[in-house]
């Protein structure tokens, strides 16, 4: 139960957190196919070989929201674990998902269209950071709405993926009946969530148990989609906190 005591302290911690964040030491490009696309690094505060996280935004981008995605890799980063912001989407995907320019219906139809690219965008951006000289070897995905799926699908396919987290996203239509695997999972999703219906989170919950994976759903009653990306609503630091609490012992060497 969130008392006002307990929200006040999780405001007074994300506010503390706004003010003290870091800022990528790293930028570098990763080719898949014919696309050449950006990653930021976030690098851990401790020294040696790290774990890390690939951070996989919504469909409007990371800059619009950018320091709401800061605010998981400040926390990652200071528990020892590299975070990579990989801006997975090219400019046609930007056009093709632009809400001005296209209905629900056309965009669904092109993301599935796409979760198979973007997907192995994913795994050719893994293989790169696995190849570093301070990777721990265990890397583990954060996804966000669309990234949520791209995420869920790479964990699908890719058995490298050691850990797997999805705030209001779910797995693909297309891919579900074709799972085999997935990794330890947890999937954070608003009850109130109208853009992505909650069904989705619970079904990828469902999907992890059916093939044998440690899946946790966490629901937040009242919450709309996108509800972390507030900076007063304590939440925003529950849902932080545990998914930090989520990748910590499972990327551990």
């Amino acid at each position: 139960m969130i008392t006002r005591r307990t929200a006040m302290t999780g405001i007074a911690a994300l506010l503390t957190s706004m003010s003290a964040h870091g800022a990528p030491g790293e930028q570098f490009s990763v080719t898949s196919g014919n696309d050449s696309l950006p990653v930021s690094r976030y690098a851990a505060t401790v020294a040696g070989k790290r774990p890390a996280v690939i951070v996989l935004h919504g469909s409007r981008g990371i800059e619009l929201r950018l320091r709401a995605y800061e605010r998981y890799a400040d926390a990652l980063s200071a528990k020892g674990i590299d975070v990579f912001f990989l801006r997975y989407m090219t400019p046609a995907d930007t056009a093709a998902l632009t809400p001005k320019s296209s209905t629900h219906e056309s965009r669904n139809a092109y993301d599935t269209a796409r979760f198979d690219d973007w997907a192995d965008t994913v795994s050719a951006t893994a293989t790169t950071i696995l190849g570093r000289s301070d990777s721990s070897g265990r890397i583990g995905l954060l996804g966000f709405s669309l990234g949520g799926y791209v995420a869920a699908d790479t964990a699908a396919r890719d058995a490298r993926i050691a850990a797997l987290a999805v705030l209001y996203g779910g797995m693909p239509d297309a891919m579900a009946a074709k799972v085999k695997h997935l990794p330890p999972l947890i999937a954070l999703h608003g009850e109130a969530d109208r853009n992505v219906p909650v069904a989705k989170g619970r079904q990828l919950v469902a999907l992890g148990k059916s093939v044998g994976a440690e899946a946790e759903f966490v629901p937040f009653p009242g919450k709309a989609h996108g509800f972390d990306f507030s900076d007063t609503d304590p939440m925003t630091s529950d849902a932080i906190d545990r998914v930090t609490r989520f990748f910590q012992p499972r990327l551990a060497a």
